[in-house]
């Protein structure tokens, strides 16, 4: 399963976040309807009660049960690694797996699954960005052949039951069940023959063989069957169901949470069941789904969070001092994703603490010490902390050190407020736990950048107000018996938990809309600016030393720079979107290479930002490897060797005849040197606006020269004259030590000869040999070069689909056979980039960057 995905597909992307939060929003809205209206008779110490009448041997059974499932989850990932070829040390991949499914089964939203934990842990093993994502790719479809199978083998084997707890006629029942069996029973037989590999949109499945698909397909149906035992052992015995029956019940209830995008299926699970299970009491059932959701998901999750950082602590026994710095190293390459998950958990716990009753004992030990202008006080304050904590936590994914600083401070006070509203000591222990693995982590927050420029993205918008809305149902829901009126906003009281649940949630609404609403409303982050005057004279000495054409655009003045320590050399960068794009390999020493490169990507991660090489060459590829980086090939470039061209021979025929056709309308070539270009630049800019008028485009940037005379007095004028006028043009890039000579515009007139780019490109080339240059660099042909054999790369299966029929886009086969004509020897150029699911964008950044702007690049 390889992602061969790369078009960029924006608009629908834009269209798909800002839909995918409603959605989102929209079916947690609905399950809390049907939960109240469920459960409207229903009170909170009833629950409590179902939840105390479960035996604790059955509890030890259902947490031997989970252990188990979590066991062979292990094996998905085992397998995975064997169907892409790699190998991992089996108790790193029980460590990762446990670790991501904790948190992955937990918390829904992409920023929170367990493929970035998988990365994290997988990468020292060798594994790129795309193998993760086929891991985790395989692992969901294991998972989907569980619940299916289930499911399928619950609806034919048991139609009666089944269709009684789905609310399905016997007929739909019986046809879903044999779909979905022979959905699996198709995969199972595609598997096992070996058929040819399955591509949809872009990715690429491949038959995984009898060694693979066999266990995964028992793994599977194990695995599920495990997890839905837990929940069944738990229900109260009223509810007379066998274990087939529930354990479709249990995949279907399944498959609705992770549709539904709601982190953790939260409510959306316990929806299917209560729905399916109408004849059992409400409050034993809701009491078995808060224990199951206790001992599968959260236990696991503090379990995973512990493991993780005390692993390599509780494998050393030297000095306590050696101990944590050894689990900080350990822990820093992932901290943001998980202490990230853990502060947003953290906040929602204090909003749930701050929505529902506290425990009347308590609140008496209180009263003896505490006045209860303090207790209301501190029970505000816990849920406006709880609120930050949601905030605090999207920023703490992005590394950076003030959230990291104030999360420390914030989670003190969470600390102290959870003790002093109602000696809430389970609270305070876990926002301690919290602290101590934010400690552990602290290297891992080193970004300067401010919290109030964080840009909120739409589903953690919706997150945060799914978490508000969720705490403040559950107090309406916990103080229904209370008879609301305009007078109870005011009350204060020792026991006065429903007016103190008013209040936090209104001051947690009020806060929150006016933070996202702020945020909504935020400035954007700095536009690309241009480089200043004297960055452009210190890099215009280093031009003049080097040895590749291309360094002259950095004199168009468009671009950023970062130069070495000494002055020597330079990265010539800017900034689109997320993506800091350097064009091509450092210019100047190369002794100031590696020092740069790193240097760069460091900048760049401490912005939030993506590191991205464009049109690199292969020579340094090793380094940008070492950065961690994905080459993407883009095509090839054109160096055509001086020493040995000439007109002559029958290879350069057709060139031959277009010079001199282009002789014969009156075509002259003249090169101007750069003291004689202020006379010619009126009428330089009147054929370059008509040539900009006639092919309907705008100045591309960033990889070329625009019209500007300032930037055109850096450069010789290579010219066309026909009857005394100049009709065509191209500024000269010309290399030192006469390496390399190149040309960077070319604009013509409607009155240039037929032949003109020929005849500029061969008289050029004759000069250029004259003058002792040793090549002539023609640029670059995009998507030229890549592989068509059969296991190519699925990137260079789109790459050569686009070559051949994306002519009408962009002449690529075309412009490739233009310059085969000069016999040139072809070098590959690369992107490298994060790659993986960020490729995509990155592509559409680098896109508009070059095009100058998201208009232009749409434009012909």
């Amino acid at each position: 399963m390889t992602s061969t995905k790369v078009k960029d597909n924006g608009k629908d992307e834009q269209r798909f976040r800002g839909l995918a939060p409603a959605i989102s929003l929209s079916v947690f809205a609905f399950v809390i309807y049907v939960i109240h209206r469920e459960l409207a008779q229903l009170h909170l110490r009833d629950v409590i009660a179902g939840v105390n009448a479960i035996p604790v041997s059955t509890l030890l059974v259902a947490v031997v049960l989970t252990v188990l499932s979590y066991w062979l989850l292990s094996f998905y990932d085992r397998l995975a690694l064997r169907y892409i070829g790699k190998t991992a040390n089996y108790m790193r991949t029980l460590f990762t797996s446990f670790i991501a499914y904790a948190f992955g089964h937990n918390l829904g939203f992409a920023a929170f699954t367990g493929a970035a934990i998988r990365y994290r842990l997988y990468a020292s093993a060798g594994l790129s960005a795309t193998d993760v994502a086929t891991v985790s790719g395989f692992c969901s479809l294991t998972a989907g052949i569980g619940f299916a199978t289930l499911a399928g083998a619950s609806l034919l084997v048991e139609p009666a039951q089944a269709t009684s707890a789905l609310h399905l006629y016997r007929g739909w029942a019986i046809a879903l069940g044999c779909i979905l069996l022979l959905s699996v029973a198709s995969y199972l037989i595609w598997g096992l023959k070996g058929l040819r590999d399955f591509e949809f949109r872009g990715w690429v499945l491949k038959s995984p063989g009898a060694r693979i698909v066999i266990p995964q397909f028992a793994l599977a149906v194990l695995d599920t069957a495990l997890a839905a035992s837990v929940l069944w052992v738990l229900l109260p015995s009223a509810a007379n169901i066998d274990f087939l029956t529930f354990a479709g019940v249990y995949a279907v209830a399944c498959f609705a949470g992770i549709v539904s995008h709601v982190p953790g299926g939260l409510g959306v699970f316990e929806s299917v069941i209560i729905l399916a299970l109408p004849y059992v009491e409400r409050d034993a059932l809701l009491g078995s789904l808060l224990a199951y959701r206790a001992i599968y998901y959260v236990a696991p999750l503090f379990v995973a969070a512990c493991v993780f950082a005390s692993q390599e602590i509780t494998g050393q026994r030297t000095k306590i001092v050696s101990l944590a710095r050894t689990a900080s190293g350990f822990i820093a390459p992932i901290v943001p994703q998980v202490t990230g998950t853990l502060v947003f958990l953290g906040g929602f716990v204090l909003l749930l603490s701050g929505a529902t009753p506290g425990i009347d004992a308590r609140l008496a030990d209180l009263k003896r010490v505490m006045p209860l202008p303090l207790l209301e006080l501190t029970h505000l304050a816990g849920s406006v902390i709880g609120l930050a904590l949601l905030i605090l936590a999207r920023a703490l994914f992005r590394r950076l050190h003030a959230a990291y600083q104030i999360t420390r401070v914030v989670l003190v006070a969470g600390i102290g407020a959870s003790l002093l509203k109602g000696l809430d000591v389970e609270e305070a222990l876990f926002l301690t736990f919290v602290l101590g693995v934010l400690w552990l982590g602290r290297n891992g927050f080193y970004r300067p950048s401010s919290i109030l420029q964080i840009r909120f993205t739409p589903l953690w918008i919706a997150s945060v107000a799914g978490v508000i809305g969720f705490a403040t149902w559950v107090g309406v829901l916990a103080h229904r018996d209370v008879s609301y009126a305009n007078e109870l906003w005011w009350t204060f009281a020792l026991h006065g938990d429903a007016p103190r649940m008013l209040r936090a949630a209104l001051v947690v609404s009020v806060l929150g809309v006016a933070f996202i609403v702020t945020n909504l409303f935020n400035a954007p982050r700095p536009t690309p600016r241009q480089a200043m005057e004297v960055e452009l004279m210190r890099a215009e000495t280093i031009v003049a030393t080097a040895s590749q054409s291309i360094a002259h655009v950095a004199l168009a003045g468009d671009k950023r720079f970062l130069f070495s320590d000494a002055g020597d050399a330079f990265i010539m960068y800017q900034i689109a979107g997320r993506s800091w794009v350097a064009l091509g390999d450092p210019i100047g020493s190369q002794g100031a290479q590696e020092e740069l490169v790193w240097r760069f990507r460091e900048l760049a991660d401490q912005q939030g930002g993506r590191t991205v090489f464009y049109e690199v060459s292969a020579n340094l590829l090793p380094l940008y490897l070492d950065l961690g980086l994905t080459p993407l090939k883009l095509g090839e470039e054109a160096r055509v060797p001086l020493a040995d061209f000439s007109l002559e021979g029958s290879a350069r025929s057709s060139l031959r005849q277009a010079h001199r056709r282009a002789q014969r309308d009156g075509a002259e070539f003249d090169v101007i040197a750069k003291d004689g270009i202020d006379v010619l630049m009126p009428t330089l800019q009147e054929i370059s606006d008509a040539w900009l008028a006639e092919k309907a485009t705008a100045e591309k940037g960033f990889s070329v020269g625009t019209f500007d005379p300032i930037y055109l007095e850096h450069f010789p004028i290579a010219v066309v004259r026909s009857e005394g006028k100049i009709v065509a043009f191209g500024n000269i890039w010309a290399s030192a030590g006469k390496e390399e000579l190149s040309i960077d515009l070319m604009r013509f007139s409607a009155e240039a000869p037929r032949s003109a780019m020929d005849f500029l490109f061969v008289e050029l080339m004759l000069w250029g040999k004259t003058q002792g240059y040793r090549w002539f660099n023609l640029g670059m042909a995009p998507l030229s070069g890549l592989e068509r054999r059969p296991l190519a790369p699925a990137w260079h299966k789109i790459g050569n689909f686009l070559f051949q029929y994306g002519e009408h886009f962009y002449n690529f086969e075309g412009l490739k056979n233009y310059k085969e004509k000069y016999d040139p020897m072809w070098e590959p150029k690369y992107l490298m980039s994060p790659g993986g699911l960020a490729l995509p964008r990155i592509l559409a950044d680098v896109s508009v960057l070059i095009a100058g702007g998201a208009k232009e690049l749409i434009r012909k």
